[in-house]
């Protein structure tokens, strides 16, 4: 496998750097580097899936290919009184979402190097949020879904950022097989939200 996002050791030279993003009325910095998703700043599908979110405070949540992360410290956030874990494969974007985590003073978390569901087996959660490696393949997507209806509580929820023209159609479909309802609670710019219920 070339160098990617979704390597598990990326090779590419550090870059690092901070950047400032306002999410949810709070002003989050995050130290990026090379060989992350979306390094220069919080994509757009990101800030989409973040500002559609409803959590409970007390919320039990698992954001999966967690980057540097925005998206499962936005999480920790909103759910002050629960506790959110956040994987990804790629050992670097583990390391930076640490260093984010302290740096944003955020404490209810858990951070795992994995290989997708691989470090949470047995595990349950009331609410997954994924904004899956389109570029890794369907199979790696749809895996994610697969994996994801596994470990939710009865009545718990996956909420999925995917651009239209990456597959959402085809995503839809496959989400439809595995919950027992699937929304689309927002789009934009081509990007659309789902919320699987389970």
């Amino acid at each position: 496998m070339g160098d990617h996002y979704y390597s598990s050791q990326p090779g590419a030279a550090h870059e690092r750097r901070t950047i400032e993003a306002e999410l949810r009325g709070k002003t989050f910095k995050f130290i990026s580097d090379a060989g992350v998703f979306s390094k220069t700043g919080v994509d757009y599908g990101s800030r989409v899936l973040i500002d559609a979110l409803t959590l409970n405070e007390d919320s039990n949540v698992l954001d999966v290919g967690c980057g540097y992360g925005p998206i499962g410290l936005s999480a920790a956030y909103l759910a002050a009184k629960g506790h959110v874990t956040m994987v990804d494969v790629n050992a670097r974007a583990v390391q930076l979402a640490r260093e984010n985590a302290k740096l944003n003073q955020i404490e209810n978390i858990t951070i795992l190097e994995s290989d997708l569901f691989a470090a949470v087996q047995g595990q349950m959660f009331d609410v997954i949020l994924t904004n899956p490696p389109i570029r890794a393949g369907k199979a790696t997507v749809h895996a994610i879904f697969e994996q994801a209806a596994a470990h939710l509580k009865e009545g718990g929820s996956l909420w999925v950022v995917i651009q239209k023209k990456q597959g959402a159609p085809s995503a839809k479909a496959r989400l439809e097989e595995l919950f027992t309802s699937v929304e689309e609670v927002t789009k934009d710019k081509g990007y659309r939200i789902f919320q699987a219920i389970k």
